[in-house]
């Protein structure tokens, strides 16, 4: 599954913490998770905040706390797309600011804009 902003979901520590089945591996993922979110935002993330995610275009409600306020969610899934390599607004300042952390993420919208029957 590849999110509205182009992370997969299949890759994803989080999600793969949340269909994790063994409690003590699922303890390592998540300190994985809360070692990386350290790096990329400079804060401290204890365990517990590091809730569960179905991804965000689940409709089970069960999202990571960062994609509940995703301002790339809330505008995708408010125009119905599949991604935003379907909007015709692609690629907008908040999706740029998402690709210095994540540059595959544009490759990979970038290749489903390339091949619009995706969308």
């Amino acid at each position: 599954m590849i999110s509205y902003c182009g992370l997969v979901c299949g890759t994803c520590p989080i999600h793969l913490a949340t269909l994790e089945t063994d409690k003590a591996r699922q303890q390592v993922l998540r300190e994985s998770i809360a070692a990386e979110l350290s790096k990329i935002y400079g804060t401290k993330t204890p365990l517990p905040g590091i809730p569960d995610c179905d991804g965000c275009k689940a409709d089970t409600g069960v999202l990571f706390t960062g994609c509940v306020d995703c301002g790339i969610r809330k505008c995708a899934s408010g125009k119905k797309l599949e991604n935003c390599a379907c909007c015709d607004d692609y690629p907008c300042e908040v999706l740029l600011k998402h690709y210095t952390y994540d540059p595959d993420s544009r490759t990979r919208l970038d290749e489903i804009r390339q091949n619009s029957r995706l969308c």
